[in-house]
């Protein structure tokens, strides 16, 4: 059981934290961490930022579990985890949180600097503040608020700031996992609060496969004049882009436990190809999004792109380049029964009077590495879904709320 007075007087003084909660966040979007994957040079300036600002908190114990990352000029990616001791040293309460960031897209969409965050109407503004900010400051100030009222959990608590998590989170909680024997012990609670539903109603437990996949067609240049010259790459990708639409047909199962319910196989990424009207592309990029119901392999969606593939070089006449930047095959779900979900559930209804729901989504968060590995993981936020768009923003009361349910689950015995 809760001690109600206890969480009363926890959630009181998160209530207190508020400007600070603000200040933290404006601070943090004020530095970008971008990965070298999307033109950044990584997250350390961040991290050490944000490692000074928990050491002036009163943190005390932190364990580092830095990637070598050859591509960003610090060398490294760097990944942290703060504790709190509880009552049971051998049991811990985790909330996993990324640093990084994505870039900010076409600036002339924002209303204004995507680094300058700032308030307005309840809401902060910026790159960043939702995804991961708003989590990790709560995550925060949940723990904070123990220490300041000199509370000790029955279990002890451990913050992780993770690297790489918006490209493919090898130099993040993949890199920690695999470079240290037991991260996690079986009963450790394990939430990662990096998607979620505008009421908070939603527990993921489980995670659609990703595949990101870009195609390279290779034609022959010519001037726009003399087409039969040359090869037009832009025609045959077009014409790939179509026929990859029957992807949906060839892989069409559904599953309500999903939203939406059906595999998805969208085109995103167009690179540019020439930078002039009249010459005729030799070569032309462009990259697709899957999002695969568990009940199929990755492998038989890439040999079915392949069989594409083939037909659309025979009939134009090209070349076609296949590279990966993500292949995740989704793990089995985490049980609804599992003792995070409804730990979770308790502390949603008790800090948003909500009834939740155990459901699968179709953005990929590092909780499916740890589903992998046989860890029970909840991913849950009240989130107001605005990540990676323009004017990405935060409810402050988002934060207030997400940090009580994080200190509810530190009181969980």
């Amino acid at each position: 059981m809760i001690d109600e007075q206890i969480f009363n007087n926890i959630s009181g003084r998160i209530d207190s934290y508020r400007q600070e909660m603000i200040d933290l966040q404006i601070a943090l979007s004020a530095i970008p961490a971008i990965g070298p994957d999307n033109g950044g040079d990584g997250e350390l300036l961040k991290a050490n930022f944000l490692k000074e600002r928990l050491t002036r908190m009163g943190f005390k114990i932190f364990s580092h579990y830095d990637a070598p990352d050859e591509r960003v000029s610090s060398g490294i990616r760097p990944n942290f985890v703060t504790t709190i001791d509880g009552r049971n040293k051998n049991r811990f309460v985790w909330i996993i949180t990324h640093m990084d960031i994505v870039p900010p897209g076409e600036l002339r969409l924002w209303s204004s600097d995507p680094y300058k965050a700032y308030v307005k109407d309840g809401y902060i503004f910026g790159r960043g503040v939702e995804d991961n900010q708003q989590d990790l400051v709560a995550s925060i100030f949940a723990a904070k608020a123990f220490m300041d009222e000199g509370i000790i959990p029955e279990n002890s608590i451990k913050l992780a700031f993770v690297s790489d998590e918006e490209t493919s989170s090898d130099k993040g909680l993949f890199y920690m996992m695999d470079s240290t024997e037991n991260l996690f012990n079986r009963d450790d609670l394990i939430v990662v609060p990096d998607s979620g539903n505008p009421e908070g109603s939603l527990i993921e437990v489980a995670e659609k496969s990703m595949l990101w996949i870009c195609f390279k067609t290779i034609g022959k240049q010519c001037h726009g004049s003399n087409p039969q010259l040359g090869n037009n790459a832009f025609v045959a990708a077009s014409h790939l882009v179509t026929k990859l639409t029957k992807l949906r047909k060839m892989f069409s199962l559904t599953d309500p436990l999903f939203d939406p319910p059906e595999s998805t196989f969208e085109p995103t990424k167009k690179e540019a190809n020439v930078g002039n009207i009249n010459t005729i592309p030799g070569e032309d990029v462009f990259c697709m999004d899957c999002r695969v119901l568990p009940d199929y392999d990755l492998q038989d969606v890439l040999a079915a792109i392949h069989r594409i593939v083939r037909t659309i070089e025979k009939k134009f006449k090209v070349q076609i380049e296949i590279s990966m930047a993500q292949h995740v095959q989704s793990a089995k779900p985490t049980s609804p029964d599992a003792p995070v979900v409804q730990a979770l559930e308790k502390a949603i209804k008790t800090v948003y009077h909500v009834e939740t729901f155990a459901g699968g989504v179709g953005a990929g968060t590092v909780a499916s590495y740890v589903r992998k590995k046989n860890y029970p993981v909840a991913v849950w936020s009240k989130t107001n879904q605005t990540a990676h768009q323009p004017d990405e923003n935060c409810p402050i009361d988002n934060m207030l709320g997400n940090a009580k349910v994080f200190a509810y689950l530190f009181l969980h015995h």
